[in-house]
């Protein structure tokens, strides 16, 4: 056997985790500005004041989630008197899916009982809170999702009047925001504007210096030395640059590595970080499917149907092709103009033919997208 090749039993990996999306790091860097904006909103919560209500703004991958995260795990170390509550909207896209997540987080309880109707849910809610006299602090973590399913403002409308039907109780609000094409104020119903008046928290994307020291610092953490050359990660973060989602780097290092460790081989090749861009582009595309809601998956799917490398179908087209319980129309121009924001299709005039008419172009590769699409479906069954 050649020296320089891995044995069965060792790794590259001195903490693989550190890789994770989910993973939350103890050194958090270059959100400095943003995270001392959160703690200057909540520091009256533990004073026994109100919390401020905060909007984190940001394309995805800029750190909002993992700035709110860090400040819960030292809420949850230093004192009692807020709970920290974090919600995924992805998951918990409804208004009864997050009362019922605020519910089990707050009482540590299984979820309320079947038939349970949401106002019922949200006393149960308010009354445990006024028991146990604490100030929960809700973070709904990519809130965008409520918006495109019309669930926004029912969920925050209760939060925001809760102290009115019960004196002395407050919900503090962080509302984290993924999609910047959102015009949240617009989104927002006359009965909420009157009450929420957020401070709003810009997450700019990272710098190619700041996706270099973030990856850098989690090679160091979770790789033994020497086993990702420092003009392979350069490669690597050239790669993250043109997305701009520093979950791209973390994703491309752990693949590369795998692919090394899988040849046996004690460090990565050029030839393991093609590999990993190679299956990156599926991951990244399997990203954005499933960022999307059951509508705008619908839409994608009709959209990628009708398409082939002859022909484009119309917005018209696709809109005669949904089934009539799907998005209403109104609805339906926004799922296009999102899609063409995320690059899943491209939209383009032609008044040809009379009339100005909207062409869909998919962007992607349209077997991959269906494959994608079909995945989704039955994990959903």
């Amino acid at each position: 056997m050649k020296p320089n090749l891995l044995s069965w039993e060792e790794t590259l990996f001195r903490d693989q985790d550190v890789f994770d999306l989910n993973y939350v790091p103890e050194q958090f860097d270059y959100r400095d500005d943003q995270t001392q904006s959160l703690v200057f909103a909540i520091r009256p919560g533990i004073k026994g004041g109100k919390i401020l209500d905060t909007v984190c703004r940001g394309p995805p991958g800029t750190g909002k989630t993992t700035s709110v995260k860090k400040i819960f795990e030292s809420l949850r170390e230093t004192t009692q008197a807020i709970l920290p509550i974090h919600v995924n909207c992805r998951i918990d896209a409804s208004e009864y899916a997050v009362f019922t997540r605020i519910y089990t987080s707050l009482t540590k309880r299984g979820p309320p009982p079947s038939g349970t109707s949401v106002k019922q849910l949200i006393d149960m809610i308010a009354r445990f809170v006024e028991q146990e006299q604490i100030q929960p602090l809700v973070c709904l973590d990519d809130a965008n999702y409520l918006i495109y399913e019309n669930q926004f403002n029912k969920v925050l409308y209760p939060l925001l009047r809760m102290h009115e039907v019960f004196p002395g109780i407050n919900f503090g609000l962080i509302i984290i925001i993924s999609d910047p094409g959102i015009d949240l104020q617009n989104s927002l119903e006359v009965r909420v504007q009157s009450t929420f008046h957020p401070e709003i928290i810009q997450y700019p994307p990272y710098s190619a210096r700041e996706i270099a020291g973030i990856l850098n610092e989690r090679v160091k953490q979770g790789l033994y030395p020497h086993v990702l050359p420092t003009e392979l990660l350069d490669v690597i973060i050239d790669h993250v640059m043109k997305h701009g989602d520093v979950r791209l780097g973390l994703d491309l290092i752990k693949r590369s590595v795998l692919y090394a460790e899988k040849a046996a081989r004690k460090s990565v090749t050029e030839d393991d970080i093609q590999k990993a861009v190679d299956a990156s582009r599926d991951m990244h595309l399997e990203m954005l499917i499933g960022s999307l809601s059951d509508d705008e998956c619908l839409v994608l799917k009709i959209a990628a149907e009708l398409f082939s490398d002859e022909t484009s179908p119309t917005t018209k087209e696709i809109m005669e092709a949904l089934p009539a319980k799907g998005p209403k129309l109104t609805r339906i121009s926004e799922i296009f103009k999102r899609l063409d924001r995320l690059r899943l299709i491209d939209l383009q005039y032609s008044n040809q033919g009379g009339g100005r008419r909207r062409f869909v172009h998919l962007h992607e590769d349209r077997a991959l997208v269906l494959t994608i699409l079909a995945r989704r479906e039955q994990a959903a069954d």
